[in-house]
């Protein structure tokens, strides 16, 4: 039977950025259920890197990911536009005041500003936070590099390998899946919406990582949506919306609605409501429904990402929520170094993100 190092559950976004960053020092198996790495949440990213996405405890990794990803080409300039009606301005101050300690540049506007980011605004928005440094994610051509990344290191990537066992004795994991098998001395649960289920299924004690549903429609729209458009969300998170190739948008409800780990689908409510919002917000007239889709953010208890190990060999390396993508390099080498001994990377404190957190 083939032996590892470490064995890595879920080859998306997270378990192919974990594996990238060990593999030149560690023998690593990559596992994942599917036909494809990345079909379920980083194959439906809504693709932005935004410092004040997932709050302030969450922005010291986006910070720190930003140099990697602009390095590799990954990020492209958008700008994030918070706006707010008469009833989000108490959030939209609240936002203001959670970010004024943290190095992230935040312009306030008022009506006249707004009007030039976004053509047509509708009557009542008059308050909004510009974040000029919100970039667009090349969420495919990320994934795929590290992916590259691991298997010019020699890591083995198994598809149709969902984990069917997965028992410790003398130090090593036997693991087994439909058509093979392994030994690893190291388990990786990287395996976001299932992540509880992979614990349970190694006799771990879950850390109630919960799933939940995030609805994307893309329309055409008249007036076509324009370019340079920038990313604009609402302050009391009830919708956000990005332009597309060919002056399309983006739209999402911002849902946020419980589900188990599936293969997740949209419902028509939440389109419809998607919808149904845009024309409270501008005047464009939606020609077609052109796509439709839904992806699961998985999130630990109190929100933040899970990193570390947590019982003998198991290793956490989940509930990175919808901010997954935009942390990814940061979080590989946090998880890197507490797999390898190394000491921590750039001056960020993993505490906060220990898997241990959960376990007294």
């Amino acid at each position: 039977m083939t032996a590892y190092d470490v064995a890595i559950v879920g080859a998306g976004m997270a378990g192919a950025s974990l594996a990238a960053e060990i593999a030149p020092r560690a023998s690593v198996l990559l596992l994942e259920a599917e036909s494809q790495p990345g079909y379920h949440a980083t194959g439906r990213s809504a693709a932005f890197w935004s410092e004040t996405y997932g709050g302030p405890l969450i922005q010291p990794l986006t910070a720190a990911s930003r140099s990697f990803l602009e390095a590799g080409g990954s990020l492209h300039p958008r700008g994030c536009l918070t706006i707010a009606d008469a009833g989000g301005k108490p959030a939209l101050s609240a936002m203001e005041e959670l970010f004024s300690h943290r190095p992230v540049v935040l312009e306030g506007m008022e009506r006249a500003a707004l009007e030039t980011f976004v053509p047509g605004l509708g009557r009542g928005w008059d308050k909004g936070l510009f974040e000029p440094g919100c970039m667009d994610i090349d969420v495919a051509a990320l994934h795929a590099a590290y992916l590259r990344e691991a298997k010019r290191h020699k890591a083995v990537l198994r598809t149709h390998a969902r984990l069917d066992q997965a028992a410790r004795s003398g130090g090593q994991w036997h693991l087994r899946w439909h058509g093979g098998e392994a030994n690893a001395a190291i388990l990786v649960n990287a395996a976001g919406a299932w992540a509880d289920e992979i614990a349970r299924l190694a006799g771990m004690r879950p850390m109630g990582i919960q799933p939940y549903r995030r609805t994307m429609v893309q329309l055409r729209i008249d007036p076509p949506a324009p370019a340079d458009l920038p990313l604009v969300m609402d302050a009391r998170a009830r919708f956000y919306f990005k332009p597309e190739a060919g002056g399309r948008l983006w739209l999402s409800p911002h849902d946020e609605t419980p589900c188990p780990p599936c293969d997740s689908a949209p419902e028509e409510l939440d389109v419809a409501r998607a919808i149904d919002s845009l024309a409270s917000i501008v005047d464009w007239q939606v020609r077609a429904v052109e796509r439709k889709w839904a992806g699961l953010r998985s999130f630990a208890p109190d929100r933040l990402p899970v990193y570390g190990f947590a019982e003998d060999g198991f290793f956490w390396f989940a509930g990175q929520g919808g901010f997954g993508i935009q942390t990814a390099p940061a979080a590989a080498r946090i998880g890197a170094a507490l797999l390898l001994g190394d000491k921590g990377p750039f001056d960020l404190d993993p505490a906060p993100y220990a898997a241990q957190r959960f376990m007294n």
